[in-house]
């Protein structure tokens, strides 16, 4: 098996460091900032405390021992003691605060993120493969608390506790100091190479990852097809493959690692090396203390952890803007469907109860009239203008000059469906069937036309307050891991007895009794410990507790039997009753008695009447319908 393709692959960071991306970055902060100023507060007075040990080793060398006073030596270990105290409690407060700042930031971008995420198009989801959006909410969101719990704040500390040390070393013996310091260039060379290549590793560690996160997402989703072919060993070995890169990846960052912080370590021993022997000259000479080389010697130490830290801080800088970038394009996906509708008509408006101009290339202005019907279980007229729809508009790559036309799934399809009365499409497989549902629910927006609901242009409806319109059954079901009560009320503000009600009206109920527990009982993700039939039930009631005025049926009851498949025919014909029905059928026999048949080819309406008006005309629907029924009576 084949590893996934470049559609898995995680994008290039284009800078080291963005300061427009640290800015949104530090926005997440600014609720905490007393949280950050509390963390910055004990990072500066550890760094300060750094320098008590230092001055106190010199004044015991140069001031006590000479003057034989011991008194004053345990004065100055007390002292020393009690810096060490209080730099622990120092330290102790700044983690725990800094990893405090880093989870609620994470948990809040990780609100932002899944929220904006149920807000994108479902063009959306066509185009982004799913291991890659829960890489950007787990791993990015993960590197992005590594940047506050152990890189800006600690940052800032670390080059506060640089220039105090040095500060004091110059004030001390600047001389001394330029000695202490000339290995610093080596450093800086040296960290410079080990920052290119971990952030190239650290690149390639992400891609790999977002490999593995897309394969097991697939996999796992299509487990039952994996056990029925025999998959299971060329799809280990697929897994082993990108496993093994994945591992290779890592120990090449971690050879990285073994190599930079020795060289760090000889440098910073170099770098005493020669701050003794330059003191020992001066100290012969009497130009300089001994209490003054030991406290440079502590000094010098002091100065060179933070200088190794700042380093290693800088990739984890490198890592977070790399995640950032990936996590804020996300977060800069357009929710074009819902933020248009919001801006014509307010949440909470009622539907059809107004008329607006629609901010779009070709819907034309109306004016206001309350098309609102007396009760909700009516219908509403439903209307597609002259629609053309295709699911990916020209455009040009590569230098490839874009087509001249789109490859359009619908072509200029028009028809009405009034309340009360039952539209059909039919067709066969590519049609657009389908795809008139979809625009009908605003998963995507025709490029010419329009569609109406009494009159008023979906474009101009808040989409939630359209989709609340339409009970949809789907002909592949998907339920969420949770019980049966949720599952069919979903955002319905249904009492449990009301969605017995509904259970009821479609015979799922009896159903529903048999399963342990009831309504209470948990299903399995998707619904994968009951069977087809039994979920489809589920989500034929799903639509009947909705209450909808619009039903749209996708061949609703394929996967029953012939026993319940009547009894839900004749629940559907009470449903029916007032309200607007647009049933897609693959099986004709389910549809001869529908008001208007429309037989869709090609993206195109060819044929549309009654079921005996199409069988009259001797059409493509007469001789498709001849042929199933044909095969139905060898099947039986």
């Amino acid at each position: 098996m084949t590893a996934p393709s470049t559609f898995h692959e995680e994008e290039a960071l284009a800078k080291a460091y963005d300061a427009r991306l640290m800015r949104r970055l530090l926005a997440y902060a600014r609720p905490h900032a007393a949280v950050v100023s509390g963390a910055l507060a004990l990072l500066m007075l550890e760094g300060l405390l750094q320098l008590a040990g230092p001055m106190l080793t010199q004044y015991v060398i140069d001031v006590a021992i000479p003057a034989r006073d011991v008194a004053l030596a345990w004065r100055a270990g007390f002292l020393m003691i009690g810096a060490l105290v209080l730099s622990f409690f120092c330290s102790y407060g700044e983690t725990m605060l800094t990893a405090l700042l880093g989870q609620r930031v994470m948990q809040q971008m990780r609100l932002d993120i899944f929220s904006h995420l149920q807000r994108l198009p479902v063009s959306f989801y066509d185009r982004n493969p799913i291991g890659r959006l829960v890489t950007r909410v787990t791993s990015d969101v993960e590197s992005l608390n590594d940047l506050f719990t152990s890189g800006v704040v600690a940052g800032l500390g670390d080059l506060f506790t640089l220039v105090a040390i040095g500060g004091l070393m110059f004030g001390t013996d600047w001389r001394l100091t330029l000695w202490s310091f000339a290995v610093i260039p080596l450093i800086y060379l040296t960290s410079h190479l080990f920052q290119r290549a971990v952030r190239t590793a650290y690149r390639d560690i992400r891609a790999k990852l977002a490999r593995i996160n897309a394969f097991l997402q697939e996999r796992l989703t299509g487990m039952r097809l994996v056990q029925l072919f025999g998959m299971q060993r060329a799809e280990r070995q697929g897994f082993e493959a990108l496993n093994r890169d994945h591992l290779d990846a890592h120990l090449k960052s971690i050879t990285y690692y073994a190599l930079y912080f020795p060289a760090i370590e000889i440098l910073s021993s170099l770098a005493l090396a020669v701050l003794i022997v330059a003191g020992a000259r001066r100290v012969e000479i009497g130009s300089l203390t001994v209490g003054t080389v030991a406290a440079f010697i502590q000094l010098s130490r002091r100065f060179y952890q933070p200088l190794q830290d700042l380093s290693d801080k800088f990739n984890i800088l490198q890592q977070a803007m790399a995640s950032s970038e990936r996590v804020f394009r996300l977060l800069d996906e357009p929710a074009a469907v819902a933020d248009r509708a919001s801006s014509v008509v307010g949440l909470g408006s009622s539907v059809v109860g107004r008329r607006s101009s629609v901010p779009h290339d070709n819907a034309s202005p109306s004016t206001t009239t309350d098309h609102r019907p007396t009760t909700s279980s009516e219908g509403v007229t439903v209307r597609f203008e002259d629609v053309w729809f295709a699911y990916d508009r020209p455009h040009a790559a590569d230098g490839v000059s874009a087509p001249a036309e789109p490859e359009w799934v619908l072509k200029g399809v028009s028809f009405e469906a009034l309340p009360g009365r039952t539209l059909a499409l039919v067709g066969h497989t590519g049609a657009g069937k389908s795809t008139i549902v979809n625009l009908l629910l605003r998963f995507y927006d025709p490029q010419r036309g329009r569609i109406t609901v009494n009159d008023v242009d979906v474009r101009a409806i808040d989409v939630d307050e359209l989709r609340s319109l339409i009970g949809y059954v789907q002909q592949d079901i998907f339920l969420f891991a949770g019980d049966v009560l949720t599952n069919i009320r979903l955002s319905a503000p249904r009492t449990e007895a009301e969605v017995v009600a509904a259970a009821g009206q479609v015979g799922a109920d009896r159903l529903i009794r048999r399963l342990p527990g009831g309504y209470a009982h948990v299903l399995g993700e998707r619904g994968a410990t009951i069977s087809v039939g039994e979920r489809q039930l589920l989500s034929f009631a799903r639509a009947v507790a909705s209450d909808p005025r619009v039903l749209v049926l996708d061949e609703a009851t394929s996967a029953v039997d012939s026993e319940i498949e009547a009894e839900i025919q004749r629940a559907v014909r009470v449903l029916m009753a007032g309200r607007t029905t647009i049933a897609i059928a693959h099986r004709l026999s389910t549809i001869v008695d529908a008001d208007e048949i429309l037989l869709l080819h090609h993206g195109q309406v060819r044929e549309r009447g009654t079921h005996g008006e199409l069988m009259a005309l001797g059409g493509k629907y007469e001789r498709l319908y001849r042929l199933q029924a044909g095969s139905e009576r060898l099947t039986a």
